[in-house]
Formats: structure tokens, C-alpha cells, sequence
């Protein structure tokens, strides 16, 4: 079966796909010794490919890990506007790691960071339908509002899926929802008149954050990675 290069390149947990395609791009890539500069290049099982004369090879061990993200931090290796990034929070051996999804600047708590590109485009998928929650702090809520989300709602064309709501106080909510739309949270709770002013991830799937210390990182041990497999 045939992978594209930078596909294979990301999956090894050397760079994201868009950084592979620059190196490529770099010229620092060869194939079975012969240098490739374009990234509509595709390989296979047998084919050896090499960055700056090292032979890379996919991860056979997959390994998960759970990282409580800080606020102010973008979920990405390179931020334009100069940001800081959650790899300039990690430690160094983490940094080809691929998160699985994204948290927003302002989003704080569970961030699944793995060395396999596979796994991290599977639990990113939303026909997978994996729940993620959430808690959400916001100033003022109401039932009407509340029953909207939980029913789905349409927002400027775009089809938002039911929310679990579960209301914990005055001002918190535990919400999980199971797409993973772009800042789906924020939107529909903005729609039905309760804006957000905090937000906060504690589960992803059967991943529990716990009491994970902020911008700390935990590796997930196997027999809880081979549940996570059996979803796929």
C-alpha cells in the first residue's frame, strides 16, 4: 500500500505533515538514494527513505500522552503572530509529538499529544463520534437556552450537533459534545445568549485529565491505549 512521503514523514513523528512537505521542499529528503524535492511522491513498505542521510522508519510502539494545557497557548508548532505555542511549554524530547485535535488560546486542560500520525488523524475524526468534555464558565444561563443546545442548533449555515449539558452551578457547566467543530463550545453558547468566559477541557474519550498539574505532560500507559484502539 502507498503512503504519501510526507504522510510517512509525519506518521515516523519527525514533523507535521505541512512541515515534512518544506522539508521535502528543502531537499534534504531522498528515497531509496535518490534525493525528492516535490511532495506528490508516494512510498511503500519496502521503500527507504532518509532526512539528511538518516534512515527514518514508522513508530511500531504507539505512545499516547495527556498534557494539561495552559492558557494563553496555541495548539500548533508555529504561531505567525508570535504566540506562544504549547512547544514552547513542553520539553524538548516531546517536541515531535502531534496533538490530537486542538485546543483555542484561550482553552485550558486536556491535550492529547501522540508519535503516531495514524492514531492522531483517527481520534480527530468527527464521524467517530469520540465525547469530549468540557467546563464551561459563563455568566448567565437559562433552561431555554440550554434545551436549544442540547436539541442542536443551526448557526449561520452551519449544523451543530446535541450537546450534553449537565448543569453544575451558577455560573458552570459540564458539557460534552462529540463533533469537534472549530470552537463549536463557544459559538452555540454564545448563540443562545450565555457567551463563555472560561473553558475548560477534562476528558477525552475514556482520558481523564485528572489532577494533572498545569503544563505538566503524562504518558498513558499501554492497557489504556489498547482500549483506545479497540475504537477503530
Amino acid at each position: 500500500m502507498k503512503t504519501r512521503l510526507a504522510k510517512f514523514i509525519a506518521d515516523c513523528g519527525i514533523a507535521s505533515r505541512r512541515d515534512a512537505e518544506k522539508l521535502i521542499a528543502s531537499g534534504v529528503v531522498s528515497v531509496d538514494g535518490n534525493i525528492v524535492d516535490t511532495p506528490v511522491f508516494f512510498v511503500d513498505e519496502q521503500s527507504k527513505v532518509y532526512i539528511r542521510g538518516k534512515e527514518i522508519k514508522k513508530n511500531q510502539d504507539i505512545k499516547l500522552y495527556m498534557f494539561h494545557k495552559p492558557l494563553n497557548t496555541m495548539t500548533t508548532a508555529y504561531d505567525p503572530q508570535h504566540r506562544k505555542t504549547i512547544y514552547d511549554v513542553l520539553d524538548k524530547q516531546y517536541k515531535n509529538l502531534k496533538y490530537i485535535g486542538r485546543l483555542d488560546y484561550k482553552t485550558t486542560g486536556l491535550l492529547l499529544l501522540t508519535n503516531n500520525g495514524d492514531l492522531a488523524r483517527k481520534m480527530s475524526l468527527p464521524q467517530n463520534h469520540i465525547p469530549r468534555t468540557y467546563i464551561a464558565t459563563v455568566d448567565k444561563y437559562n433552561d431555554d437556552g440550554l434545551n436549544k443546545a442540547r436539541q442542536g442548533v443551526c448557526i449561520d449555515g452551519i449544523n451543530y450537533r446535541p450537546m450534553k449539558i449537565e448543569i453544575i452551578d451558577r455560573h458552570n457547566l459540564r458539557i460534552t459534545v462529540t463533533e469537534g467543530k472549530k470552537n463549536e463550545i463557544r459559538i452555540v453558547l454564545k448563540y443562545i445568549g450565555s457567551p463563555v468566559a472560561a473553558l475548560h477541557r477534562i476528558s477525552y474519550g475514556q482520558i481523564q485529565l485528572g489532577n494533572l498539574p498545569v503544563g505538566k505532560i503524562l504518558e498513558i500507559d499501554k492497557k489504556t491505549i489498547d482500549l483506545v484502539l479497540k475504537n477503530f
